[in-house]
């Protein structure tokens, strides 16, 4: 599955600077407004250590590591959801990705206008998710018009569909985002079809000073508290460190990282905590041909993550030959990992567990 996620914000924020070191592509950065008019996309493969630890046991010819999509949109302004700037695209824009990385500014710079005027992290996560928020009522007001129509020639559903939507209106007049309101079972298909903008799980990413590694400093430490109480996630980078690290030797960055009290690059941090927010696992497929990484979401069946493969695999599913990772890494090969019993024959039902090796049996 291809996950995408959108990285959004103000103008000169740090997006197109964080696309460019995820990336690579060479995003325009520069020191005004709209310098991303058009969205810029980019196929990031997703660190993970233990597919070389499985290719070097499966003696494999390559590696294909899973990979996530980085949609770099245009900086947002107040007034967007009324048209102002780019806001009709840019809100466009935002409903095509999974997830949205919200760059929040947390650097001072004299060098870097700020857009309005100063650093204040909270009220640039405001603005945003305000102008979002404008955008869903928008959309939520035009479906309650259409279930009062229905409601008028007798349709009994529509009454119902009018309290949902009614309640929810509220919710979000009251400030409160799509996400955090309390959707019954019944009501998660209508919720789904809305594509609320504000229902998409955010992840904010606090663009630091190099002073400011590890932690951040207090603005990241408001940042984390905003999140807490509305469910989001935080992870902490500095963009023109990691523009740096771009530049670097493979063997030269341990060193560099560790010099600013940093284990990993903070874009492996973000891809990583992208991967928890929308609870997605990777699994595992080797061979002497090739070992590959492959994305689901947690709670997937072997059955459907043979389909991720090919559609072929799970019309003809048999079963799945599955090795947890670290049984795996101890036997040191398949064949050993049958001969010591820690490979087991699952059916179509068998949940996928995050590292798992699996051989998919199938009839064509």
């Amino acid at each position: 599955m291809a996950l995408a996620c959108g990285i959004v914000g103000l103008p000169n924020v740090g997006k197109s600077t964080l696309f460019n070191a995820l990336s690579d592509a060479g995003a325009e950065a520069a020191n005004y407004p709209f310098c991303t008019i058009n969205p810029n996309r980019g196929i990031v493969p997703v660190p993970d250590r233990r597919l070389q630890e499985i290719a070097i046991r499966a003696n494999s010819a390559s590696i294909t590591p899973t990979a996530v999509e980085f949609v770099d949109i245009a900086g947002l302004v107040k007034g967007a959801s009324q048209g102002e700037g780019l806001g009709n695209q840019f809100l466009a824009q935002i409903r095509e990705v999974d997830a949205i990385v919200h760059v929040v500014r947390c650097f001072d710079d004299p060098d870097v206008t700020h857009v309005s005027g100063t650093i204040d992290p909270l009220r640039d996560i405001e603005i945003v998710t305000t102008e979002l928020l404008i955008k869903d009522l928008q959309t939520a007001e035009r479906r309650l018009e259409k279930a009062e129509k229905l409601s008028k020639t007798g349709d009994k559903g529509a009454r119902e569909v009018i309290g949902f939507l009614r309640a929810l209106s509220e919710h979000m007049n009251a400030g409160l985002t799509a996400r955090s309101f309390d959707v019954a079972e019944k009501w998660e298909p209508l919720m789904r079809g809305l594509m609320l903008l504000t229902a998409k799980p955010v992840l904010y990413a606090a663009n630091v000073s190099e002073a400011d590694l590890p932690g951040g400093g207090p603005s990241v430490d408001t940042i984390r508290t905003h999140a807490d109480e509305e469910g989001a996630e935080v992870v902490v980078f500095c963009a023109d460190l990691e523009m740096q690290m771009v530049e670097l030797r493979e063997e030269d960055r341990a060193d560099f990282l560790r010099s600013f009290g940093l284990d990993e690059p903070g874009l492996d941090r973000l891809i990583h905590q992208a991967y928890h927010l929308l609870d997605l696992i990777t699994f595992f497929t080797a061979g002497p041909k090739e070992t590959r990484a492959w994305t689901v979401k947690r709670g997937t069946t072997a059955a459907k993550a043979a389909g991720q493969i090919h559609t072929d695999f799970e019309r003809g599913f048999i079963r799945a030959e599955t090795i947890s990772y670290s049984d795996y890494l101890s036997s040191g090969s398949e064949a050993a990992a049958r001969e010591h019993g820690v490979l087991r024959s699952e059916g179509r039902e068998y949940l996928v567990q995050d590292g798992d090796v699996i051989l998919f049996r199938f009839n064509v």
